[in-house]
């Protein structure tokens, strides 16, 4: 209304001649909007209503707090821009919604990389905007960080340590190639391969079922995420349900694909960030989802749904018609004796164990030798499910990537043994126990809240609002952290929003962060020292922290 308009230009107006900048703004009429964020001096301030800009302030030098405005019952957007007096470069600061119904006050302060992705620079493209990890990678890089430097420790990093363990099997150091594979392999993957996935997993989960997989049940992928943009090339048109938080690359992937409609169901930290079969059975019928995408165990919370509960997961997909599609890339990394396959001295969960009919289950696993096998660098992962899913992703991959290698195909069948798995499940859970008991005696040291301790993946997932500013904000945490040479990722990061369709308020879990055990002993203790050093920094003399752990 002209009335809710004029009142909500005031408060803007307000809010910016209280910094002292002078501004001209342009509401579009079907929406209404508002912006404020940190501004760097020194620096000139303008809105832009719709993509339309105003005239720019003349330059002016302040460092403000967020403007805290009133929300109103309209819907708005508006971008607050900065430029540089220097060099005359602008630079968005935050696209604001204010989302209907609302009236609470709230703090609109969204960092720049989380905004909607801008056109590039190069006619038809659009700059993409980055995951996590590759995002604190690159901002590290500008500390001096590179991949391999002795001094950095890469606490944020999503692949674990590579090299030889104690007890593990011997590590396969040469792949061959003939002239056959010199050739272009099968677009599913070589029959060889497919069927060893297929055979690993009745051996272990479905040794007394009667419905067995088989290569038709298995394509070859050339990685996780590509397994993950081929299942996303093979919905329809649908509603999908993916939770919050999860893994980084989903945002994106539930983004560019146009055919699905993403819907968000937010884990509740009071129950341990797992999935609930009678919440999942309920947001199945009350949001129409066809299918439902998520990490078990969940990446970055280290929440894992086994036993009766992901059973009972099984079950409401089956008597609802709900497609679960299980991204357990990280099912070795278990911490929990209760359920799943295994004795005291390893343990592995997955949902085959639960399927009755591998062809009429609508259940589909994403799992490969990325993490579980601690391969990352053979790009060697597959998908298993029923056999008319296997035959639509492996189409999609006839025109998006032509296939997995088939020497890395050939290189990978010894591994799919179950006696190799066993053994080198047992000496991975038994390296990574202790190496996960070590950096939660550390982050307890610290005084860094984990909400709660991890049953599977190599993550802790840290509430860091306890500790001193500017420590207490995760992207702070990080700038502070690369001052001292150690890598985190800020929780944010996690807050799956394809699309930038939620309002953007302020994100749940922006005092958090992830800190994962991935790295070797030696990285993850230097990794550590380097944090102390930097809550010893913002400390006060009054705030003594505890004495470091045990070495590991």
């Amino acid at each position: 209304s002209q009335q809710t308009l004029s009142m909500f230009r005031h408060r803007i107006l307000l809010g910016m001649a209280f910094l002292g900048v002078s501004i001209m703004v342009l509401y579009p009429s079907a929406t209404m909007a508002a912006a404020a964020s940190h501004l760097q001096q020194p620096a000139s301030v303008g809105i832009f209503a719709n993509g339309s800009p105003t005239k720019l302030s003349s330059p002016t030098s302040f460092q403000p707090p967020s403007i805290l405005l009133k929300k109103d019952t309209a819907r708005e957007f508006v971008r607050l821009e900065k430029t540089d007096v220097g060099t005359s470069k602008a630079e968005s600061v935050g696209d604001f919604v204010v989302g209907p119904g609302k009236s609470e006050s709230s703090r609109f302060t969204i960092p720049a990389q989380l905004q909607t992705a801008e056109p590039s620079a190069t006619p038809g493209f659009r700059v993409v905007p980055k995951t996590g990890v590759i995002f604190v990678s690159e901002k590290a890089e500008q500390y001096g960080w590179y991949a391999g430097n002795p001094e950095w420790s890469n606490l944020g990093q999503g692949m674990p340590e590579t090299g030889d363990i104690k007890d593990a099997p011997a590590r396969i150091d040469t792949v061959v190639f003939d002239d056959k594979l010199r050739e272009y392999a099968p677009v599913p993957g070589i029959m060889e391969l497919r069927k060893a996935v297929a055979d690993f997993y009745n051996d272990v989960y479905r040794k007394n079922k009667e419905s067995k997989y088989t290569a038709q049940n298995v394509c070859i992928v050339g990685g996780g995420r590509l397994a993950l943009a081929r299942l996303a090339a093979s919905l329809g048109n649908v509603n999908i349900g993916h939770v919050i938080p999860d893994y980084t690359a989903y945002e994106e992937l539930l983004t560019v694909f146009r055919t699905f409609t993403p819907i968000p169901l937010l884990l509740d930290r009071e129950q341990g960030f797992k999935i609930n079969a009678k919440e999942l059975r309920k947001e199945i019928n009350g949001r129409g989802l066809s299918a439902l995408l998520f990490s078990n165990p969940n990446n970055p919370t280290g929440a894992l749904t086994e036993g009766p509960d992901l059973s009972a997961c099984v079950d409401v997909a089956r008597d609802m018609g709900c497609s679960l599609i299980i991204d357990e890339i990280y099912s070795h990394y278990i911490w929990t004796v209760d359920s799943g396959v295994g004795d005291q001295t390893w343990k592995m969960v997955s949902a085959a164990q639960y399927v009755q009919d591998v062809n009429k289950d609508p259940v589909v696993i994403l799992d490969g030798l990325t993490k579980n096998w601690r391969l990352p660098g053979w790009r060697c992962c597959w998908i298993l499910g029923p056999a008319d899913v296997i035959q639509s992703v492996s189409a999609t991959g006839s025109f998006m990537d032509g296939g997995a290698s088939g020497a890395i195909c050939r290189a990978a069948l010894p591994l799919l043994k179950p006696e190799y798995v066993i053994q080198d499940c047992k000496a991975l859970q038994k390296e990574f126990l202790a190496k996960r008991r070590y950096l939660m005696d550390e982050c307890s040291a610290l005084g860094i809240e984990v909400d709660a301790p991890p049953t599977g993946s190599f993550y802790l997932w840290c509430n860091v609002r306890g500790l001193p500013p500017p420590l207490n904000d995760g992207m702070s945490f990080l700038e502070e952290a690369l001052k001292e040479k150690v890598i985190i990722v800020p929780g944010i990061f996690f807050d799956v929003n394809p699309g930038r369709r939620r309002p953007k308020l302020a994100s749940n879990y922006a005092t958090y962060i992830r800190l994962s055990f991935g790295p070797s002993r030696e990285e993850l203790q230097r990794g550590m020292a380097a944090l102390r050093r930097v809550i010893a920094k913002h400390s006060s003399p009054a705030e003594p922290r505890a004495p470091p752990g045990q070495a590991l």
